[in-house]
């Protein structure tokens, strides 16, 4: 039986105002891949409840998640990378996330589907939400961020990459694709060592990282990483 290829996703996570939708788009345009706003896919009601100030529900949020899994499962199985911009503020909520990866095995935190969590204060947030609602840009209101900043859950072993969100978008981009080419250079040495193993050490030394094509290189440190 032939091997699955496999694409590979990189989910910009984060509560409301924090930038997933723009950072995802630039950082989707450097990458030359296709951007997904995991708002689009909330059903009326959800996007109904929101705008009216009242938190969604598991019964809510869950099949939301589970059309988004759905829907990056097919991009994964083609082959494509795809970057999404989705809340995903519970460990559980990533974990539907990453079982878009057939091969995720729930609970290894090994999957074709890296997150990466866009850090601001939330008195930043706040002033931010507060532009966005005057001038009617987003259906929910700066009053549901208390309950979001609640909801936040990271667990330090799933191996979120986080990066200051205060940052200049361009800046934030460029700390994302720095982000996916280091691991690229982590995962190259595990497989190199676990090739070699069974040899002396050499003294040789990992060649020196160049900033030169750095979109290049991190589209291309994602295939590795799916592989």
């Amino acid at each position: 039986m032939a091997s699955v290829q496999k694409g590979s996703v990189i989910a910009i996570m984060g509560v409301s105002g924090s930038g997933k939708s723009t950072i995802g788009h630039m950082l989707a345009e450097v990458m030359e891949c296709s951007f997904l706003d995991a708002d689009d896919f909330h059903p009326t009601s959800n996007k109904e409840k929101m705008h009216k100030g009242i938190p969604l529900s598991e019964e809510d949020r869950i099949p939301w998640l589970e059309t988004l899994r759905d829907t990056l499962r097919e991009s994964l199985l083609d082959g494509k990378t795809v970057v999404l911009g989705c809340s995903a503020l519970q460990k559980h909520y990533r974990e539907i996330l990453r079982s878009a990866d057939p091969k995720y095995r729930s609970g290894s935190f090994s999957s074709s589907v890296k997150f990466v969590l866009l850090d601001v204060e939330a008195k930043v947030l706040t002033a931010r939400l507060q532009i966005r609602a005057a001038e009617g840009k987003h259906f929910m209101p700066p009053s549901l961020l208390e309950s979001q900043l609640e909801l936040l859950q990271v667990d330090e072993a799933e191996g979120i990459w986080k990066v200051d969100a205060s940052l200049s978008p361009q800046a934030i981009v460029g700390n994302i694709q720095a982000l996916i080419l280091q691991s690229q250079g982590t995962l190259c040495r595990n497989r190199s060592s676990g090739s070699s193993s069974a040899s002396a050490d050499t003294g040789s030394q990992d060649p020196p990282t160049t900033r030169h094509n750095t979109t290049e290189n991190a589209h291309n440190a994602l295939a590795v990483e799916a592989g």
